[in-house]
């Protein structure tokens, strides 16, 4: 099983990069365009891995955050989601964002990716609705707090605070996941003791 690889991008496609190895083999990665995007044009990169295995192929998907991998997994595991379909999600938006989307049962949204009509969008929704809701964990047991991609609601007012105050995303989501407050001042208040606990 590869479950990273790390080298230098030789080539970049519209949907993969081919990344060569320090042994000198070019393996070609399938990724998102969030995923890409984040690539740096020269120097060595690192992508997280999952090997898809078929009768006729062995494909390579790359994922640049731990997230990232965990909601690509979780979206395969939907009856007629492929891993192709699945990055077309990911391209959407952060792993973040599309995971506080699903929770918020915003099938809508997963309907702007190729391939993904309102029937498979709904059923996204249905089966992983309840597995991202505010409990839910992606890359490194990092919560997915209800409503934080609702930029209106308290947590996602709170969320932007705590990004205007210079903490790091991950820090972000992980205190919200657990503060407590009604209003976006009492959610970040409480996140900021929780910081310095």
């Amino acid at each position: 099983m590869i479950a990273l690889l790390r080298g230098t991008v030789v080539e970049r496609r519209a949907d993969q990069v081919v990344l060569l190895t320090a042994g000198g083999v070019g393996y070609a990665v399938g990724c998102s365009a969030t995923t890409l995007a984040a690539l740096p044009g020269s120097g060595e990169v690192e992508l997280l891995c999952h090997l898809a295995v078929r009768e006729d192929a062995m494909t390579l998907y790359g994922f640049g955050t731990p997230a990232e991998r965990d909601l690509f997994h979780l979206l395969v595991g939907v009856q007629a989601v492929g891993p192709k379909m699945a990055l077309a999600v990911l391209s959407g938006g952060t792993p973040d964002e599309i995971a506080a989307g699903i929770a918020a049962g915003d099938a809508k949204r997963l309907q702007q990716a190729p391939g993904i009509g309102k029937r498979l969008a709904e059923r996204i929704v249905s089966e992983l609705q309840e597995k991202l809701a505010g409990h839910a964990t992606l890359g490194g047991g990092v919560g997915v707090p209800a409503g934080i991609g609702d930029p209106g609601s308290p947590v996602g007012e709170a969320r932007e605070g705590l990004l205007g105050l210079g903490l790091p995303l991950a820090e972000v989501d992980a205190l919200l996941a657990v503060a407590h407050g009604e209003t976006a001042a009492e959610l970040i208040a409480d996140a900021l003791r929780r910081s310095r606990a």
